[in-house]
């Protein structure tokens, strides 16, 4: 039920813009606004309500009376919608949508005019004043159903929500899962035990266990301890309906992503796959990760891949289902290792840890409903970490009567013998507990597939698409607002982050499978996305109109049809494709209210003789993403100027030569993403809302045209390829990037022949100025820019740069970065290790930094007490006759890194020239000395001699 609030939440703001002063609407038409906009607030109310009470405790007449303020707030949308596209189909304005900020008055008045008599034409009006009576019919039920049924709140409020800092170590606490040691020395044990010639035998272990037992947490553990020991590794899942050709590229991919870089998008047939990597693995000695095997025929088709080549080769399988696992293990030198419940002991810990901050108790008034819940939770990791969420949102530990009150409405729990629907019934309280504004984001997730790793961006924009992203206050950006609703699921524990960049930052995210079930289940039963995937699911209402739909996992040469009637199209917001299914969707043509369109990694080059045709683009009026990223695609037609209200644009993977000038004419643009080699056209200084560009070659444009690019005054992101770039160009540049005001995010690709240190010229940087990368043989400053300082740059927290010389005074500065939590330094020449200074950090020299690599820099081997105090990663260099030089006693307290609490991996350029080999191998010894003497954790140490 929460969907249709969120269905209504847009509705709302649109309504209550037309009736701003400057429309100049008719009396009669604002008043029947004025009645509507009333009835759907109080609607917006209840609904809100009923949307914190489970679906098992309500009455089937709010369901039925839920699916028609649905449907309405969809109808009166679509005519509102349609309203503003006619408007800017015209080509007189850019809509009260979002109204950019560079409007001339004489323009703003011909859009008024055309808008009012667009509006007083007979089709609005009727479109309307027929929702105003529906309403009003609608709005009496409501009244008449909460008479009858008396609806109350039920669960726990939450509060709004805001990007936690901590994200990076909120996501540690729950990889870090207790009681995860023991199983995987038991894992490593029965990949590992036998005599020398078992030990060279091919072997596999298969890990099984219902969902949420933490299968694969176990085993990527096991992985990451032991991969080092193999010549190659890769780590896949399988899921339920398996696209094996993807399977195979993804492990070709991981076995060596430079050989197979391009894998992905090579049509390649499953056969010469098989070959492929049965070729790659023959001589190898391996270690492979086959991740959530759902059946048999799975199992066969893979084991066809895999060479037993007697070089002690290793597989490890994981599956919910006991029969698989058996036939993963035929051999009898092969081994099944069943997951266990965490103990009481064991789960009490996790559970304390994810809601006490570090080094307190469970307060005494909390012991005994902690105890209950646990029991509840039955020892499932998932469900443990799921409630501890619940209880410890926002910061916030709850009182003890919500405890109680969380563990009555669990219901009959676990301990009895856990099932899906237990699972299902303890993470169904996270989803109640969301924020309004949350629940249709995370419902949209059915969207994706299952295992489907997830792009931060590309998520984030399709969420702004479909309108679920609304900033009131207007006083943000809508990705800024969108990612800190990304941010605040992974911090409820509700998606998985993938990977955490050195900024903090998830830039993936996955669904686990127990809450994919969840919201699959929530989202069909709302009639919010359809699932096309060959498995029939059924709707609670037949009669609802589909809105969403979402093509995946459909096996390669299915010709069964899955839309048997496509007249029920021309209601659809959404299409998103994923494997085999292009060839099941119909003709564009057929669409006439689509908001998003995503046909990414979907091949679309003609021969392949797919439906669809991208000429009829131009008539999706109402589209606001399109993503046609790796599709092939080779021309974009010039009909996609008429898409006035686009806010996205993906044509990264293209093959596109040129973009067409249409695109000049999208004022909306938010986001455009192109190949570096694709041309773009002049003019883009016009698209005043454009936050984010990549990938632009400038070498490519006139100095006017790179110029016109500082224009872009919304821009948050830019990624550019400088080319070669002659002294006007240069000029241009510099100009262009001080015009930037609002730029977070600068990344610079300069080849042969560009040269970055034209940077230096700018006088004063971008003040929000997060991430500056330097890339590529033209990469390179001269010397440090002076904007690059704590003044000019606060909240600086990734550097990635190279500099032909670093002195003292630069490394101070770099040291005094307040937010840098990323830094990469390269000294492009070779240091003179006779004669060239060691540099020293400061006692307090980078505050907030993760990760330090200092390349071609030698520094002094004593890291002061203070200096880069949550450090998890270093790279540094040293001179061996300077340790050698030392002692060894004296070289340990040199080299001491024990106040270095977070530091997990020491990497050490090793500077032999002018010491003897005794001195290297003493300095050597030194190092590992330190580091195995590390107080809080056992380091990894790499020694590169140069």
């Amino acid at each position: 039920m929460e969907v249709a609030a969120g269905a209504m939440s847009p509705l709302l703001r649109k309504l209550g813009s037309l009736l701003v002063d400057e429309y100049g609407l008719e009396n009669r038409v604002k008043k029947g606004i004025r009645s509507l906009e009333t009835e759907l607030t109080f609607m917006y109310s209840a609904l809100r309500e009923v949307g914190r009470v489970p679906p098992d405790q309500l009455e089937d007449q709010i369901y039925i009376w839920a699916d028609k303020v649905r449907e309405l707030s969809y109808e009166i949308e679509d005519a509102v919608d349609a309203f503003v596209v006619r408007v800017e189909e015209d080509g007189q304005g850019q809509g009260h949508d979002r109204a950019g900020p560079n409007n001339t008055k004489n323009r703003v008045k011909k859009f008024l005019k055309r808008a009012t008599k667009l509006f007083t034409k007979g089709k609005d009006l009727h479109q309307i004043s027929s929702a105003i009576d529906e309403a009003q019919i609608l709005s009496k039920q409501l009244a008449e159903l909460r008479e009858r049924y008396k609806l109350d709140l039920l669960g726990v409020s939450v509060g709004a929500s805001t990007i936690d800092p901590r994200l990076t170590a909120m996501y540690k606490d729950v990889s870090e899962l207790v009681g995860i040691d023991g199983p995987c020395d038991k894992v490593i044990k029965m990949l590992t035990e036998g005599d020398e010639i078992v030990k060279k035998r091919f072997k596999i272990v298969s890990v099984v266990g219902f969902g949420g037992l933490g299968k694969t947490t176990l085993v990527k553990q096991v992985y990451e301890r032991i991969k080092v020991q193999f010549d190659c590794s890769a780590f896949v899942s399988v899921s339920r309906n398996p696209d094996m050709k993807k399977v195979f590229k993804d492990m070709l991919y991981e076995l060596n992503k430079v050989q197979f870089e391009n894998i992905h998008i090579a049509a390649t047939g499953e056969k010469q796959l098989i070959d492929k990597l049965r070729g790659f693995l023959k001589e190898k000695r391996y270690l492979i990760v086959i991740d959530d095997i759902w059946d048999e025929k799975s199992w066969e088709i893979i084991k066809c891949a895999l060479y037993d080549n007697g070089l002690g080769s290793r597989l490890i399988t994981t599956t919910r289902i006991s029969s698989v696992s058996e036939a993963c293990c035929s051999s009898t030198d092969d081994r099944i290792y069943r997951m266990n419940h965490l103990t009481d002991d064991d789960s009490k810990r996790l559970f304390h840890r994810r809601i006490f901050p570090h080094g307190k108790e469970c307060p005494h008034e909390l012991a005994q409903v902690s105890e209950d819940i646990l029991k509840k939770c039955g020892g499932v990791p998932l469900a443990i970490i799921t409630i501890a969420s619940l209880l410890a949102s926002n910061q916030q530990i709850k009182t003890k009567n919500e405890w109680y009150a969380l563990l009555k409405s669990i219901g009959r729990g676990l301990a009895g013998g856990a099932c899906v629907d237990d699972m299902q019934k303890i993470l169904s309280f996270s989803y109640y507990d969301l924020p309004s504004h949350l629940k249709a984001c995370l419902l949209y997730l059915s969207t994706f597939p299952e295992d489907c790793v997830i792009e931060r961006d590309r998520l984030i924009w399709r969420w702004i698409a479909e309108g679920f992203v609304q900033d009131e206050k207007q006083d943000t950006s809508l990705y800024e607002l969108a990612e800190s609703y990304y941010n605040e699921l992974i911090n409820r524990s509700m998606i998985e982050a993938v990977g955490i960049d050195a900024e903090g930052r998830a830039e993936t995210c996955r669904v686990h499978d127990m809450v994919l079930d969840l919201i699959c289940s929530l989202s069909s039963a709302e009639n919010f996305v359809s699932i096309l995937d060959g498995i029939k699911r059924k709707k609670r209402n037949p009669q609802s109109k589909v809105r969403r739909l979402s093509f995946q996992n459909i096996m390669s040469g299915s010709t069964t049809p899955l839309l048997p009637n496509t007249d029920d199209m021309a209601q659809v917001r959404s299409v998103s494709v994923f494997s085999h299914g292009i060839n099941q969707v119909p003709s564009l043509a057929c669409f006439r209210v689509l908001r998003v369109l995503d046909l990414a990694y979907c091949d679309l080059r003609e021969h392949d003789g797919h439906k669809i045709n991208l000429s009829h683009v131009g008539n999706l009026l109402h589209l606001r993403y399109l993503g046609l990223r790796d599709t092939q695609v080779g021309e974009l037609p010039r009909e996609i100027g008429k898409l006035r209200i686009l806010q996205t644009l993906d044509l990264e993977g293209t093959s596109l030569k040129e973009v067409s000038s249409s695109i000049i004419e999208l004022g909306h643009l938010m986001c455009l993403y192109v190949n570096k080699n694709a041309r773009l056209p002049v003019g883009l200084g016009s698209l005043s809302l454009l936050e984010e560009l990549s990938e632009v070659r400038m070498d490519r444009y006139s100095p006017d045209t790179v110029k016109d690019f500082g224009h872009l005054s919304e821009l948050r992101v830019l990624r550019i390829n400088l080319g070669e770039l002659d002294d006007s160009l240069d000029k241009a540049f510099v100009e262009c990037m001080q015009d930037l005001h609002k730029l977070q995010s600068l990344d610079i690709d300069a080849k042969a022949g560009g040269c970055v240190d034209v940077l230096r010229a700018v006088r004063v940087p971008p003040p929000d100025l997060r991430r500056l990368v330097s890339s590529g043989e033209g990469g390179r400053f001269l010397t440090l820019p002076t904007w690059i300082n704590s003044s000019s740059l606060p909240l600086l927290s990734y550097l990635d740069i190279w500099v032909d010389d670093v002195g003292q005074e630069d490394m101070n500065v770099l040291g005094m970065l307040p937010c840098l939590r990323s830094l990469f330094v390269g000294v492009w020449r070779q240091c003179v290790e006779d004669d060239a200074e060691s540099l020293v950090l400061s006692a307090d020299a980078f505050p907030c930094i993760r990760e330090c690599v200092f390349f071609n820099l030698i520094t002094e081997p004593s890291l002061p007490r203070g200096a880069m105090p949550r450090v998890e990663q270093v790279q540094l260099s040293f001179r061996a006759r300077d340790i050698a030089a030392a002692g060894a006693r004296e070289s340990l307290d040199l080299l001491d890194m024990g106040h270095l609490a977070w530091l997990e991996q020491v990497r050490v350029d090793l500077r032999c020239k002018g010491a003897s080999a005794v001195e290297v191998k003493e300095a050597e010894a030194a190092l590992r000395l330190a580091v195995h003497a590390h107080p809080y954790r056992a380091l990894t140490l790499h020694i590169r001699r140069r």
